[in-house]
């Protein structure tokens, strides 16, 4: 497939951006890449591949249009893909002033935006009135390092749009990535969020050497917390079993490049909060997550135990140890 756009923007420079342009390189003739330093687009010119991230990856650059100021990225273009931490985001559009309402944006972030409590698709309805129907969200399992060595991923995408969703999809899909696509935007980003509040709670429960067997039994009941929050949240028809649900929660728990999980390894075996985040290279979206999740459940008083014993020990200093044996006794 050679399909001629140069209407399609990445928005973001880390991992996931770039093995999404990887991805949509695959297929179209060109892109629009955003990134906010002049010096790492010179860098990535000169060497002609993302000079931090997925660096194996290589560029042909003449096929980029880089980018550093959003109003001309996002005027320039049709489709946006957003790819940065969701802590970012609102720093990134404070200064916008073209009309987001008429584009095609799809969510690559697997965060909430933890200021306001709320899902990229619903922060960017309320304060930018971007539709709903104008919006999708990018689902795994799918970690940006398989996708650099062109290992088989599947991606979903979910849209209540299910044209602009398909199509969408027809961009990314290449011998090493299959797609689908959902209408379950809010239960996708959702599973999103929570699955990195899970991993964390995995790495912490490996970091005090708890064994794959609790590990089997973490996970398995975690897809059924989710379940439970994203069914009282937005109560529509959905198979949690799913890759895009119970696939991404497994690859999130268990991969060897799951930055959440690596962030509750270094939780469990005895490193604070502040000292984990500065050793990490990368934001384990998670800990932001943690909090989010935990106000916004004070609404809708879902059972929770997982997402609230990672909470109390990242938000309340409560021990690892202690607190994870307590929750052993919650789970069945």
């Amino acid at each position: 497939m050679n399909i001629k756009t140069n209407k399609i923007a990445v928005i973001g420079s880390g991992s996931w951006a770039t093995a999404i342009s990887k991805m949509l390189l695959e297929n179209v003739t060109q892109i629009n890449w955003f990134f906010r330093k002049k010096d790492t687009v010179e860098q990535f010119e000169k060497v002609k591949h993302n000079p931090r991230y997925l660096r194996s990856v290589e560029f042909d650059t003449s096929r980029i249009n880089f980018y550093n100021d959003i109003n001309q990225i996002i005027e320039e273009s049709d489709i946006l893909v957003f790819a940065i931490p969701s802590a970012f985001l609102p720093t990134i559009l404070e200064n916008l002033k073209i009309d987001l309402s008429h584009k095609y944006i799809l969510s690559g972030i697997k965060g909430i935006v933890s200021e306001e409590n709320l899902l990229v698709v619903e922060y960017l309805n309320k304060f930018f009135n971007v539709p709903f129907e104008m919006m999708g969200v990018l689902a795994g399992p799918c970690h940006a390092e398989e996708v650099a060595l062109e290992k088989l991923s599947y991606l979903t995408v979910a849209s209540l749009d299910e044209i602009r969703a398909s199509k969408f999809a027809e961009l990314i899909k290449s011998d090493y990535i299959f797609t689908s696509v959902s209408d379950d935007i809010w239960g996708t980003e959702y599973n999103s969020v929570i699955k990195n509040i899970i991993a964390i709670a995995a790495g912490i429960t490996h970091g005090l050497r708890y064994g794959d067997n609790f590990h089997a039994v973490l996970l398995s009941n975690a897809i059924q917390e989710i379940k439970r929050f994203v069914d009282t949240v937005h109560p529509i028809t959905r198979d949690i079993k799913s890759s895009a649900y119970l696939g991404d929660l497994l690859v999130t728990g268990y991969s060897q490049f799951s930055r959440n999980r690596q962030f509750g390894t270094m939780i469990g075996k005895g490193y604070s909060v502040k000292t984990a985040q500065l050793d990490m290279n990368m934001i384990a979206e998670g800990y932001f997550a943690a909090r989010s999740i935990y106000e916004i459940n004070k609404n809708y008083k879902v059972d929770m135990p997982i997402s609230e014993a990672v909470y109390k020990i990242l938000y309340e200093g409560v021990s690892p140890k202690k607190e994870i044996a307590q929750l052993t006794e919650k789970l069945s």
